[in-house]
């Protein structure tokens, strides 16, 4: 197959002459670790007990009760996922975003 030939072959090649294409994982690891601190400053809204009982309830997802998923829906709330998703975004992205989109209550 003339396209796994050129996988294999040719992508060393092309990575040996590219400059900083060997480092690409330590920003993966960096995109990461701006993820961690982003969802670290939502949980934060959520005290102790509350962030005991998302755990619980996350890790134990099937089966769970109507007011379990109630109780789930109202923790995920007070989480301000929009703002969640739009901080996150607005970390990765070289472009910066709307401020409605990376806005929250805080």
């Amino acid at each position: 197959m003339p396209g796994r030939r050129l996988l294999t072959a040719g992508l060393p090649l092309v990575v040996s002459r590219i400059p900083g294409l060997r480092r690409l994982p330590v920003f993966k690891l960096v995109a990461i670790a701006e993820l961690a601190l982003v969802a670290r400053k939502h949980l934060q809204q959520l005290d102790a007990t509350e962030r005991r009982r998302l755990a619980e309830l996350a890790r134990h997802a099937r089966g769970m009760s109507a007011a379990e998923r109630e109780e789930l829906r109202g923790l995920v709330a007070k989480l301000d996922a929009r703002a969640f998703a739009g901080s996150a975004a607005e970390r990765l992205s070289p472009l910066h975003l709307p401020k409605r989109l990376t806005r929250s209550r805080y």
